[in-house]
């Protein structure tokens, strides 16, 4: 292969993001060896440009410099150019991402990073406009300057390349000491938190802001763990504006990815799969806790969403949804009042004075339907006819053009989303939820896995392989809510298969696991996974996995397994721990592991169960005593309560309280702190 006989070769591919630049002029490679050997050959540094299908920003570069045939020139004259799709490959994002880290920049995307033949890092930014403007130079100047340093000045490349490298090393597969965590870590960690939350607007910080799901579940354990009023408000709060803000899509269902300013009215209009699978269980706790009817209404309005629009034939989920339509941002969702006006009529003006909607708009000259200021429900009347109207509206913007859809079904995010469903099926009694989560459950262990090893990604009958170790936490955790709400041991089986992948591909030899597996051969480096994105990190949903499989499985070395891990993690992750709640998190579990088994349930301590939610709890239900005995350790405990109608056995590792056997004593032990 020539450089003159270089093409754009996107077409090949099945992520749809690239497939968005396979028309581009420039002549855009896969990441492979193939590309980098091309480099090798010509002496080229390599352009790597890292995106998703929903990123805005990527969509502004793309229409500004990769479809001028101008800048296409330069690139292609200068740079052996690739394209990643980040959630495909997020292992190679994570490695460039913390170069750019590195060099002292603030990370995002499109993520634009100059690397030499051996895929080594040398500069990089993030967007870089066509024209100078919002302070960064133009493009085509950056192209050219960058490659002149490359051929000019060698020396000074490679010492950036060598000092970005070690810093790397030293981050992203860092290895400290094994620190055993103290039982206060979640207490510390709760107050970091709340020494940060807006009093005000609520959530983290001020703008941009985001739905920080780890944060906040740090918050909800920390209630239930120690009865902190405090945590539990902060909490109730940040669910309420999540759902009451422009952040969610209050026709369709559903919650973008994040806000732009600090009130949470003007989101990044992308949908991800990831956001709703999280904000699911969060709406779960707040709806069982308080019986707020909001919280459940939200929860069936993002099921709704997610069956109507990000469902894929086969049971599995797509990814995300476009932030653009007709090459606007937001232009799918946003209305003008006098549309509004049109479509209602009569009751136009209650809708209009409920939704923030003006004739001069809340967001750009457009409205962004929210309920921020009228968040307490209306009359009965008022609320019917409210909900009416969406209905009516909803089905006005059916007939708009709408945003692209990333059809690719990661593993990870689809077991985050089962997790999600199949505990909100169980907990509201709603086995149509339960089936989706098997049916998407099913779709990944039959169409995304061969000898019991996943793949990562799907799309259009292509697979992605090997699986990061994110998708192994996360389906684990999946067939372990499964297992909870179907009794069915085949998904515990399967999880212990996995876990014994994990040791076999993706052991770093210390207790704990790389993000890749040991036959991942085009990486820089073989990198943990530790801090948290929008997701916890891979090694929280692992740990967390082991600390809950290690509460009902019969395989005695789990606990220990559990408690090495999570020495070596804390270790890691103690000097910058507001970085990685999931991994807080997960240690909490592992400290004080909680399961509750109810047998024979009777209504009243069933109900007991779901107004007491508690994420580092495992409650099992079981219709007689068959099984029980394996569940319950302290098998006294188990023979004083064997011969009774309803009985509830409260264990905290191997020691079990004496089975409770009425709703009140039940609710009492539930709300007591945890020894």
């Amino acid at each position: 292969m020539t450089n003159d006989t270089l093409t754009n070769v996107l077409g090949q591919s099945a992520s749809p993001y690239l497939r968005q630049h396979q028309d581009n002029p420039v002549h855009w490679q896969i990441w492979g060896e193939t590309a980098l050997n091309e480099a090798r050959r010509t002496g080229k540094p390599i352009l790597l440009s890292i995106g998703y299908a929903a990123c805005h920003w990527c969509h502004v570069m793309a229409h500004e410099s990769f479809e001028d045939e101008a800048t296409a020139d330069v690139m292609n004259d200068l740079f052996i150019n690739i394209k990643v799709d980040r959630e495909e490959r997020s292992d190679i994002d994570q490695i460039y991402m913390a170069a750019l880290h590195a060099m002292g920049e603030q990370g995002g995307w499109p993520l634009t990073m100059f690397l030499n033949a051996e895929s080594e890092p040398f500069w990089g930014g993030t967007y870089f406009p066509r024209v100078p403007t919002y302070g960064r130079p133009d493009f085509i100047s950056v192209l050219r300057s960058i490659s002149a340093v490359y051929q000019l000045e060698p020396d000074k490349v490679t010492r950036n390349a060598h000092h970005i490298r070690e810093h790397l090393d030293k981050t992203l597969a860092v290895n400290a000491s094994p620190d055993t965590p103290t039982n206060d870590i979640l207490n510390r960690q709760a107050k970091s938190i709340l020494s940060i939350v807006d009093q005000v607007n609520g959530g983290i910080g001020q703008s941009p802001k985001f739905p920080n799901a780890s944060m906040l579940e740090t918050l909800w354990r920390h209630w239930r763990a120690t009865g902190s009023q405090v945590s539990r408000q902060a909490a109730l709060q940040w669910i309420r504006v999540l759902i009451n803000g422009g952040i969610y899509d209050h026709l369709g269902g559903g919650l973008s990815r994040y806000c732009v300013d600090s009130i949470w009215l003007a989101p990044h209009f992308e949908k991800m799969l990831y956001d709703n699978a999280q904000l699911l269980r969060a709406l779960l706790w707040a709806f069982e806790e308080t019986g707020e009817p909001l919280f459940r209404s939200r929860i069936e309005e993002t099921i709704e969403w997610l069956k109507r629009e990000m469902f894929m034939e086969g049971g599995g989920f797509a990814s995300s949804l476009d932030a653009d339509s007709e090459g606007e941002e937001g232009r799918f969702y946003v209305w003008q009042k006098a549309e509004i006006d049109h479509i209602l009529g009569k009751d136009a003006e209650l809708f209009c004075s409920t939704y923030d909607v003006s004739q001069t708009g809340n967001w750009e000259h457009n409205n962004i339907l929210n309920r921020l200021k009228t968040s307490e429900p209306l009359g009965v009347s008022e609320e019917q006819r409210l909900a009416e109207n969406r209905i009516t509206l909803l089905d006005a913007r059916s007939h708009r053009i709408r945003p692209d859809r990333d059809d690719k079904i990661l593993a990870d995010w689809n077991g985050l989303l089962i997790r999600a469903l199949a505990e909100a099926g169980h907990r509201m009694d709603r086995s149509d939820w339960v089936t989706m989560a098997r049916n998407a459950y099913d779709f990944v262990t039959e169409s995304m896995m061969r000898d019991n090893r996943l793949a990562h990604a799907w799309c259009r009958g292509v697979t992605t392989y090997p699986a990061l170790a994110s998708d192994y936490g996360a389906m684990i955790n999946a067939s372990l809510s499964l297992y909870q709400a179907t009794l069915d041991t085949s998904y515990v089986n399967q999880a212990e298969v996995w876990v014994d992948i994990l040791d076999r591909h993706y052991s770093d030899g210390e207790g704990s696991y790389f993000y890749t597996a040991d036959d991942t051969n085009d990486i820089l480096l073989r990198a943990r996974h530790e801090h948290d994105d929008a997701t916890p990190s891979a090694t929280a949903q692992i740990l967390e996995s082991l600390a809950r499989l290690s509460l009902i499985s019969q395989s005695e070395h789990l606990v220990e397994k559990a408690n090495t891990m999570a020495a070596g993690l804390w270790g890691r992750i103690n000097p910058i721990a507001m970085a990685a709640s999931g991994g807080v998190n997960a240690i909490h579990s592992v400290l004080q592991p909680a399961k509750l088994v109810l047998v024979n349930p009777a209504n009243d301590m069933l109900d007991t169960i779901r107004t007491n939610p508690d994420p580092a709890r495992m409650d099992i239900v079981l219709e007689s005593n068959q099984g029980a005995e394996a569940l319950i350790p302290d098998r006294s405990i188990y023979e004083s309560g064997k011969q009774s109608g309803s009985a509830a056995y409260l264990c905290y590792g191997p020691q079990c309280l004496p089975p409770i056997f009425n709703a009140k004593e039940l609710d009492a032990a539930l709300k007591a702190e945890r020894p």
